[in-house]
């Protein structure tokens, strides 16, 4: 039997690279704690543009892991809720989290 076919999955691949990109896996955590408004999103996320978030958010939608909902009232109030596949996603993000917890070490501070 051929290992490498075994290591590879295409599946497995294409979902970490989709959670792997930058701010991707910040954007999903906040939105799995609660956040579902753009600024809301923003300001739980230090450092992360608003182009950055729309282009993840973006994305979160054509994979459907994201909904966007908008509601008629003035002003116009829109809505990013994880779908029943975004929520699938809580006990991945648990376990990297924990697994960070363990081994990753503070990032240092940066001198801007």
């Amino acid at each position: 039997m051929d290992r490498n076919a075994e290591a590879f999955c295409p599946l497995f691949h294409h979902a970490v690279e989709l959670i792997g990109r930058r701010w991707s896996g910040a954007v999903l955590r906040a939105m799995l704690h609660g956040k579902t408004r753009f600024r809301d999103i923003r300001e739980a996320i230090p450092g992360l543009s608003d182009k950055m978030l729309a282009e993840r958010l973006h994305e979160f939608q054509d994979e459907g892991i994201v909904e966007r909902r908008v509601y008629d009232e003035t002003p116009v109030r829109i809505e990013y809720v994880l779908t029943k596949k975004g929520h699938q996603l809580q006990t991945a993000v648990d376990a990297l989290s924990d697994w960070a917890e363990t081994w990753v070490a503070e990032p240092a501070p940066r001198a801007d």
